[in-house]
């Protein structure tokens, strides 16, 4: 059976969405983001299924640095609405608990919930890392926010169900591969790419205008800092756009008049949440 790699422990949300959009290749937990990487470059893993930025938490900002030279492509997206529960040992009531424990992106997003009941939030590697040390501690006054897989597969109980601050709470994951594969022309398709902008007054502002002429709408734009500078010389960029089409060959031929370099890290089909936003 072909696999789908992960960052974090055996029922985080990145294996619930590898289970949930890619339930014929078999899951694979990793340690870290290098590591999930690591194994689609070595073949491994024929897959990454990689969380990039959700509407409550911001951005995953360890990926964009690793994107650049990571050496994979970008051949799919998929945005995963994200449900919270607050999990305890067998026989903890939701009074019992005195702490929560849960990854620093998660506590984030219950802040209300945990405010509400007066329960103190302790950062933890990963969320179903914490659920998995609860089940082991078997402490009635410590919870983990973590996913219901979480629950089936540590044996907790769920003692509050879906406490996500916002309804909206979704993340997008981005999938890797080691081999480029874009979709038909007429496939509604995001591009993604790294370029480094020539060092000329306006230099950003001239580069992405081609974009904008074109009618292609950048959805995202990241800075990096690059050879020790602080000067903002390195972006990543997505646009709801086809690699092949006119306006993006247009876009990009602009593009490149004020960019020294650019590496296309992929082109893929939109989501049906993003399809159905436009």
């Amino acid at each position: 059976m072909s696999k789908i790699v992960y960052q974090g422990e055996p029922g985080a949300y990145s294996h619930l969405a590898c289970a949930q959009f890619y339930s014929e290749y078999e899951p694979v937990a990793c340690q870290s983001f290098e590591k999930a990487f690591e194994a689609v470059r070595s073949g491994a893993a024929q897959l990454a299924m990689i969380p990039v930025e959700n509407t409550v938490a911001g951005r995953v900002s360890d990926i964009y640095h690793l994107l650049p030279d990571g050496g994979l492509h970008i051949v799919g997206e998929r945005y995963l609405p994200v449900h919270h529960q607050f999990l305890g040992v067998r026989g903890a009531v939701l009074s019992d608990i005195r702490t929560a424990r849960s990854h620093h992106m998660a506590l984030g997003q219950v802040r209300k919930f945990l405010t509400t009941h007066d329960i103190n939030a302790v950062v933890d590697v990963d969320t179903a890392g914490a659920a998995r040390k609860i089940s082991e501690n078997e402490d009635k006054t410590v919870a983990a926010v973590a996913s219901s897989l979480a629950a089936e597969i540590y044996g907790l109980d769920i003692l509050a169900a879906n406490i996500e601050d916002a309804d909206h709470n979704t993340t997008r994951f981005i999938v890797l591969a080691d081999t480029l594969v874009v979709p038909a022309i007429d496939v509604p398709s995001v591009s993604s790419f790294v370029f480094h902008v020539r060092s000329v007054p306006s230099a950003l502002y001239k580069a992405l205008g081609g974009f904008a002429s074109n009618g292609l709408n950048l959805t995202k734009l990241e800075s990096y800092m690059v050879g020790g500078s602080f000067k903002a010389a390195q972006f990543y960029a997505d646009v709801e756009g086809h690699i092949d089409s006119p306006a993006m060959k247009n876009a990009l031929e602009e593009l490149a008049f004020f960019s020294e370099k650019i590496t296309h890290l992929g082109t893929y089909p939109m989501d049906d949440v993003r399809l159905s936003q436009a």
